[in-house]
């Protein structure tokens, strides 16, 4: 399903999944602290992949600076400066996000 701009939709359960509450070997503040994280890093992923399908449609183009932990995406960006690539390649970042139909949490 597509949304504005023809980025895709992310499906926020591909990225909050709590679940290890279920294992018998831990005890009940063990489960609590599980279901916490397992909420709050699936929350903080789904939010980076909304903000990186949207970098890529609307400026995906490399800092000057090195950046620390960049998205799986970001790689693919277009180097600082490149002002000539810019316009050509938009368009085919645009349609490269719009055929990605993979809606599931990019591999590390």
């Amino acid at each position: 399903m597509l949304w504005l701009y023809d980025i895709p939709r992310v499906i926020r359960s591909d990225f909050i999944v709590i679940d290890r509450h279920h294992l018998a070997y831990l005890n009940v503040i063990e489960k609590l602290n599980c279901m916490y994280c397992g909420y709050g890093t699936g929350v903080i992923n789904y939010a980076r992949e909304i903000i990186s399908r949207t970098e890529q449609y609307w400026c995906p183009i490399k800092h000057a600076r090195k950046v620390v932990d960049a998205h799986s995406r970001y790689k693919t960006f277009l180097d600082y400066g490149d002002a000539t690539a810019y316009p050509i390649e938009l368009m085919d970042f645009r349609a490269a996000l719009k055929e990605d139909n993979t809606n599931t949490p990019p591999e590390a």
